[in-house]
């Protein structure tokens, strides 16, 4: 294309690019700027008059370089001109080219309307071909499924007939020809597959039945046992269809092989009878290695090496006996011949050479690493029993006295004598470990459950020692051993209510106060650590528990009155005098609920105490405290001036006067009248600063 051609293409210009348009003041400035510095030049160059001749040669000098400066500038000009024109030609070229994209869209648009339009008629047709191709489907899967009810009752006969393997591969025919239907059915479950999830679940159940005879099948048909591991296995290896959960038939398999073997040996009905004990440990420490053996013989080579079938039998036989040995001391409690008997027999000749520990069965057998037959609570239970129903001393009297009355009478003094020292020795042992383990020298990891274990021991001792009572000689004879027996109790129970005292003082420390005033928090505290220390009181034999929660109940009331002694807090008002009392209730409550809670009777408590107090603290006319103080005397006679006296600090608003009007009335009152089974309580709480020890009880455990 020439330039004349391109020249007419291209748009013309408007009048402003041609035609000289206004002055920019600028460009006025600059003129302004460019005459100032001629001149300045001029003047300098033309100074000297000698310079004046040169004027023609320096006057066209400028004028060439003026007119070159404006022919560049001109050719600037001209090109950004030529520019601009090619731009506007390109706009409107693509002006043209948007408007006519926008008008073939606006055509397509019309176009997809139609289509949709077309496309809707066409649904029924769509419908017809998807039915078309269902029937084409079931046209060509017909026969099949035609024979489908003949497969599945032959199926249910080769289950019937024991022949697992050939039902297997029957059922996963089936199946296969259901999953075909799926697809071209678009998930249609025909009404002649109903049955084929019952026929699974028959042949899952033969599978088990056969597991659970691996014992006798390992020994008469083991290819039946195979048959049965096969399918199991077969089938945990199958991809299950998505939409259908598995089955896990290798998990059910492994827990009928564990059914089978528990029903032989520790099912409900083969559990001993009352002194025949003896007889089924010995029979049980036959057939458990025996049944080991025949695992290790005859089961494991019908199994995958993943079963581990000996290690399966070792922990199946370990866990069942277990369970059957806790449901047997469950039971009626044992003689003491069974007590012995299930002792030696769990202690030492289960996991001994004899049993378990033989040489002859593999690592795979091992079972020292799981739980022991006997917990620690059993075995203290079969040792108080064995140690309440044996009495050997009595016996060997009762023997004695066949050969002459001296002799029986100094087997008597003997056993007496031994019981005594023993007695003596085992009271000195227990101070020790209890000396040892407060000091840190030897802690004890279970100190209070010891110390309970061995109020129990005392307890059975008491109730067995009357045995040794001979007969036509007085009662007085036992007195000694029966006295070192209820020393023994005393100081059990001191060991464990100084334990309690331990932990509960830290708790102590804030009572009273004014976060006590305001909160329930503090006690709170103690009852929740109370509650925890009290747990395993259940332990304790009767009636040995109940005296034990009196005195636990009695050392958490003890430290609560020594705490309110200490005079850590001053009541400033009417209102806070009302809010201690209203804590004291509050706690005494609190209290009460907590030892009913823990089996203590309601008449064996002394937080009672505490309401007393809150009258003291409640009444608002301080004129009338020594009738309140007198009162308080009647109930608890061991209150002293002392204890008064703190708890009219605790009040803060009592004068001199009326103070030692309050302290006359409690010493010239009527003198308190005797209550029966008064238990000691400000006795026990020094004012105003007591001591740790003396705080602890003088009754039944001092």
């Amino acid at each position: 294309m020439d330039s004349a051609a391109k020249d007419k293409m291209k748009p013309a210009l408007p009048c402003g690019f041609s035609c000289s348009g206004p002055e920019w003041p600028e460009q006025e400035r600059a003129e302004q700027l460019a005459r100032g510095a001629a001149l300045k030049w001029a003047s300098g160059i033309f100074y000297r008059p000698e310079q004046l001749t040169r004027l023609g040669q320096y006057r066209s000098r400028e004028v060439q370089r003026t007119c070159s400066l404006e022919a560049r500038i001109k050719s600037v000009v001209q090109s950004y001109l030529e520019g601009v024109q090619t731009g506007v030609w390109q706009l409107a070229r693509a002006l043209e080219a948007v408007q006519g994209t926008r008008e073939a869209l606006s055509q397509a648009h019309e176009l997809l309307k139609s289509m949709a339009q077309a496309s809707q008629s066409l649904k029924p047709l769509r419908e017809q071909v998807s039915q078309h191709k269902q029937l084409q489907a079931l046209s060509q899967l017909l026969p099949r499924l035609q024979a489908v009810p003949a497969a599945m009752a032959h199926t249910q006969t080769l289950i019937d007939a024991q022949r697992l393997l050939e039902a297997y591969v029957s059922l996963r025919e089936l199946e296969q020809l259901q999953e075909e239907t799926w697809a071209p059915l678009g998930g249609l479950e025909l009404p002649v597959f109903q049955g084929l999830g019952l026929l699974a679940e028959a042949l899952s159940q033969a599978v088990e039945t056969a597991a659970m005879a691996a014992r006798k099948l390992a020994r008469e048909d083991p290819a039946l046992l195979v048959a049965a591991i096969r399918v199991a296995e077969v089938e945990a290896g199958r991809t299950t269809p998505v939409g259908q959960a598995p089955r896990d038939w290798r998990q059910r398999c492994l827990r009928a092989l564990q059914r089978g073997l528990e029903q032989v040996h520790f099912s409900t009905t083969t559990l001993p009878e009352p002194g025949a004990l003896a007889r089924w440990l010995e029979a049980l420490q036959v057939a458990l290695p025996a049944e080991l053996a025949t695992a290790e013989a005859l089961v494991a080579p019908c199994c995958p090496p993943h079963y581990k079938v000996v290690q399966l039998w070792a922990h199946t036989l370990h866990n069942g006996l277990r369970r059957s040995l806790q449901q047997l001391l469950a039971g009626p409690e044992l003689g003491a011949a069974d007590a012995f008997a299930l002792l030696h027999w769990a202690l030492h000749v289960y996991l001994g050479q004899e049993m378990m520990g033989s040489l002859e069965l593999g690592p795979e057998a091992d079972v020292s690493q799981l739980e022991p037959l006997l917990t620690l609570e059993n075995i203290e239970q079969l040792e108080a029993t064995f140690v309440a129903k044996v009495q050997i001393l009595a016996e060997n009297i009762r023997v004695t006295s066949l050969v002459s009355e001296s002799l029986q009478q100094r087997m008597h003094g003997m056993a007496l004598s031994e019981l005594g020292v023993f007695l003596r020795s085992f009271s000195d042992a227990l101070i020790r470990f209890s000396r040892d383990h407060l000091r840190g020298e030897a802690m004890a990891p279970h100190y209070v459950p010891y110390l309970l274990a061995a109020f129990n021991h005392q307890t059975a001792l008491s109730s067995s020692v009357s045995s040794l009572q001979p007969d036509g000689v007085a009662s007085g004879i036992l007195a000694p051993i029966e006295a070192a027996l209820d020393e023994l109790q005393r100081r059990i129970c001191r060991l464990v209510l100084e334990a309690l005292q331990l932990e509960l003082q830290p708790l102590f420390e804030s009572v009273p106060s004014r976060r006590w005033l305001s909160s329930s928090e503090l006690l709170d505290c103690v009852c929740d650590q109370t509650s925890r220390f009290c747990r395993d009181f259940w332990r304790v034999r009767s009636p040995a528990v109940k005296l034990l929660l009196a005195e636990a109940e009695r050392t958490v009331v003890l430290q609560y009155l020594r705490a309110l002694m200490q005079g850590r807090l001053v009541c400033r008002d009417a209102d806070e005098r009302t809010q201690a009392a209203e804590r004291l209730r509050h706690d005494a409550a609190q209290l009460k609920e907590l030892f009913l809670r823990l089996g203590l009777e309601e008449n064996s408590h002394c937080a009672p105490v505490l309401l007393a107090l809150r009258e003291l603290l409640n009444l608002r006319d301080p004129t009338l405290l020594g009738l309140e103080v007198a009162g308080l005397r009647q109930q608890f006679p061991d209150v002293s001036e002392d204890h008064v006296s703190a708890l009219l600090d605790l009040r803060g608003d009592v004068s001199r006067e009326q103070r030692q009007a309050a302290l006359i009335s409690l010493q010239d009152g009527s003198p308190p009248s005797p209550l029966t089974g008064h238990r000691a309580l400000f006795s026990l709480v020094p004012a105003p600063t007591p001591s740790f020890s003396s705080c602890l009880p003088s009754g039944p455990c001092s």
